[in-house]
Parts: structure tokens; C-alpha cells; sequence
């Protein structure tokens, strides 16, 4: 049962990250503004779109397949991403002047960390 749990504990942040990389297709400023930016223009545009479109697109699949297959490997590049994003959020906020984004930086340590179990109880023993 508490597999269950956690398998759709799992699943949850997967297909909002699908949702959101959809949104960052479909209707880019509302994307934007979610994460706390203004939709930029020219390449710039293109580059945010393009880049937030894949990063939490693939994230949200990679979880998603991860859910479904139960093979450990999946789970690990979004756990890097967010585990990266997040680290890279305190860099920007210690060197570079940026506002300290304290609930993006927990959602993307908790989603890290509800991975990183869901490896070890969902997954088995990693091969040798």
C-alpha cells in the first residue's frame, strides 16, 4: 500500500512538469510569468520557450517513465536537473544578486528528494 502512495506521489510532480512544458508551448506567458519572469523577445524568446519548454517537459516524462517502468535510471536526470536547478538558485542569490527563491529552491528539494526514495523503494537493489 505505501508503495502506491508513492508511486502516485511519484507520478505527481512528472505530469505537472508535463503540464508546465505545455504551457511554456502553448501559452508562453502565463509560463513566464509563473516562474516569475516576463516573456523576453527575439531569440531570447525563442531560447526560453525552447529550453524552459524541454527542461520541464523532459523532466515530467523522464519521472513519468521512471513511475512506469520502476527502473531506477530514469529517475536520475531529473533528479540532477532539480537537484542542479536548485543548487544553481542559491549560487544566483549568493554571487549574482538575485532575489533568494526560497519556495521554488524547497519544491525542487523536496521533488529531489521524493525521487531519490522512490529509487530506493520502488526500484530494488541498483545492479552492480
Amino acid at each position: 500500500m505505501i508503495n502506491k502512495i508513492l508511486r502516485v506521489a511519484a507520478a505527481l510532480p512528472g505530469i505537472l512538469f508535463v503540464v508546465i512544458g505545455v504551457g511554456w508551448v502553448i501559452d508562453p506567458v502565463t509560463a513566464a510569468a509563473g516562474v516569475g519572469m516576463p516573456l523576453l523577445e527575439g531569440v531570447g524568446r525563442s531560447s526560453q520557450i525552447g529550453d524552459l519548454g524541454a527542461f520541464f517537459l523532459t523532466m515530467g516524462l523522464l519521472i513519468l517513465v521512471g513511475v512506469t517502468t520502476l527502473n531506477r535510471v530514469w529517475f536520475y536526470p531529473p533528479m540532477m536537473l532539480l537537484g542542479l536547478a536548485a543548487t544553481l538558485r542559491i549560487v544566483a542569490w549568493l554571487v549574482h544578486g538575485a532575489a533568494f527563491a526560497g519556495s521554488m529552491i524547497a519544491v525542487e528539494v523536496i521533488v529531489t528528494t521524493l525521487l531519490w526514495v522512490s529509487t530506493i523503494r520502488l526500484c530494488g537493489k541498483p545492479r552492480a
